[in-house]
């Protein structure tokens, strides 16, 4: 997992999701619709904020720092 944030969007899609968190674009899909991941809904489009998507991190992995 890349742990150097700084670079992310504000927004990420769910190829950006995908990418940041190493996993497949379904696996980004399934967590983006799991209704516990932190999302922004625009029209269809689901996007995640990046410092939502740091904080999810942090409370996912024992609360260790991210951070580049």
């Amino acid at each position: 997992m890349n742990n150097n944030y700084e670079n992310l969007p504000a927004v990420l899609n769910a190829n950006q999701l995908a990418a940041a968190l190493g996993i497949s674009r379904a696996g980004a899909y399934q967590l983006l619709n799991t209704g516990t991941f932190p999302t922004l809904r625009i029209g269809k489009r689901l996007l995640v904020p990046k410092d939502k998507l740091i904080e999810w991190i942090e409370q996912n992995t024992g609360g260790g720092h991210v951070g580049g």
